[in-house]
């Protein structure tokens, strides 16, 4: 998680995730300069003892990303079914060393499925096609979110991303309460892994009222991990592809694209967007 900071008092060496390399070119003009580009690196998620997935991501909020993975795949169902975690740095990479409870290791080796991710890609290795599209249940009715609050929310998200301000070159996922403040960021260079980061911060701090603000388009599987972990309601700054919307209706999740200021596309369920004002 990334707490609020301008650019001004971003020093690059306190990041995780950022190396220093080389020359600018400008037309004509070669400048030698510093200059910075965010880390990735493949991380291994070893369920006790055996590897289930290869995602590449931002070396950096690891023990979040692992839990908020294993929530939002329907490995576990609470963050007490973990009995342990471990990072450690491996060949070229990390690893990420989760102990699950017995019950829940059973059931995922029953499902087990071997992916090596490119950056943010979840759907490779599924070995059918059936396994895309997890059962969900409908979401609850539980909440409204002032649309009006949304330019609120905008105007905070790229503190959250202090690597990406410096490089260009990372996705945020935030937390956004009813009065549209940010309470929860995190950026990765993978979109999926930058979401199931901020799902994992949720789960250890509670939940509270409030939505999912990601930096980029809204794929299937994010609407699906977002479900998966009782979000009602998702707000991405670019588009939404049609089988996100299809399986946002079907799960009950309201699924807003194009989130700009002074504007919005819904395209599932509305009723939980009201006018603060009304």
């Amino acid at each position: 998680m990334t707490d609020k900071l301008s650019i001004q008092d971003t020093d690059p060496t306190a990041l995780a995730g950022i190396s220093r390399l080389g020359v600018r070119q400008r037309g004509r003009l070669a400048l030698e300069q510093p200059d910075w580009l965010a880390e990735e690196v493949p991380v291994a998620l070893v369920y006790n003892g055996i590897s289930h997935v290869v995602m590449m991501a931002s070396p950096k909020e690891l023990e979040q990303f692992a839990l908020g993975f294993s929530l939002s795949e329907g490995i576990i169902s609470s963050p007490g079914e973990i009995y342990g975690m471990d990072v450690v740095a491996a060949c070229n990479g990390m690893e990420v060393h989760i102990e699950l409870s017995s019950r829940r290791f059973m059931g995922l080796k029953e499902h087990r499925r071997a992916m090596a991710g490119r950056t943010g890609c979840g759907v490779c290795g599924v070995e059918q096609l059936e396994e895309i599209g997890k059962p969900i249940a409908p979401l609850p009715f539980t909440q409204t979110w002032p649309l009006d609050r949304l330019d609120r929310a905008l105007a905070q998200l790229k503190s959250v991303q202090p690597i990406g301000r410096l490089t260009g070159c990372t996705h945020a996922a935030a937390w956004i309460t009813p009065a549209g403040e940010l309470t929860l960021g995190c950026e990765d260079v993978g979109r999926h892994v930058a979401l199931d980061k901020l799902l994992g911060y949720r789960a250890r701090q509670g939940t509270v009222p409030g939505a999912v603000l990601v930096s980029s388009r809204a794929s299937y599987e994010m609407v699906q991990k977002s479900a998966m972990c009782g979000v009602e309601i998702l707000f991405a700054v670019s588009a939404a592809t049609a089988l996100a919307v299809a399986v946002a209706e079907r799960c009950g999740l309201t699924l807003v694209g194009f989130s700009k200021p002074g504007r919005a596309t819904v395209y599932t369920h509305p009723g939980r967007l009201v006018d603060s004002k009304s």
